[in-house]
């Protein structure tokens, strides 16, 4: 026998508002969460509407939050931002929103000091394989291909 809870609008309403503030949400995510409360597609669209309209779902706002942390914490590339909103159905235009919170500046000093670090622990002797074990990391974090090959290029040069 299903024991599964069954819910009111008002109730999931509720639920999903406080699932909505622990952290920012896509709207996938939410209606995964309204799927697994067992609610009927017609409360679905009414409580995303109600979400949405008091801001508690907002997907620019999550594609912001989500650039600048991952590029702050983890140390991601652009490139690896726009997979994972992308994954997360984030729309073009909301992803680019997300990626101008992310200065250039900023973006290229992390990408010097994270490759000059990485650069200095690989543990290798010859320089090809040690540009190969660097360009690998880099574009793992979803570093564009043009940095990381004139970056490996300029350390080896400097190494030398």
């Amino acid at each position: 026998m299903d024991t599964k809870k069954s819910y009111t609008v008002k109730e999931a309403t509720i639920k999903l508002m406080q699932f909505c503030t622990y952290r920012d949400r896509t709207h996938k995510e939410v209606e995964d969460k309204l799927k697994s409360m067992n609610m009927i597609p017609e409360a679905q669209q009414q409580i995303i509407m109600q979400l949405m309209q008091e801001n508690f779902l907002n997907e620019e706002r999550f594609a912001k939050s989500f650039a600048r942390g991952k590029f702050r914490i983890k140390k991601w590339g652009k490139k690896r931002i726009i997979n994972e909103l992308k994954l997360r159905g984030i729309s073009p235009r909301n992803i680019q929103t997300g990626l101008k919170e992310i200065s250039e500046n900023d973006y290229l000093s992390t990408f010097h000091e994270i490759s000059e670090k990485k650069w200095e622990s690989i543990r290798e002797t010859s320089v090809i394989k040690k540009k190969k074990k660097l360009a690998d990391y880099l574009q793992y974090r979803g570093w564009e291909s043009h940095l990381i090959f004139e970056k490996a290029n300029d350390l080896a040069t400097q190494h030398d």
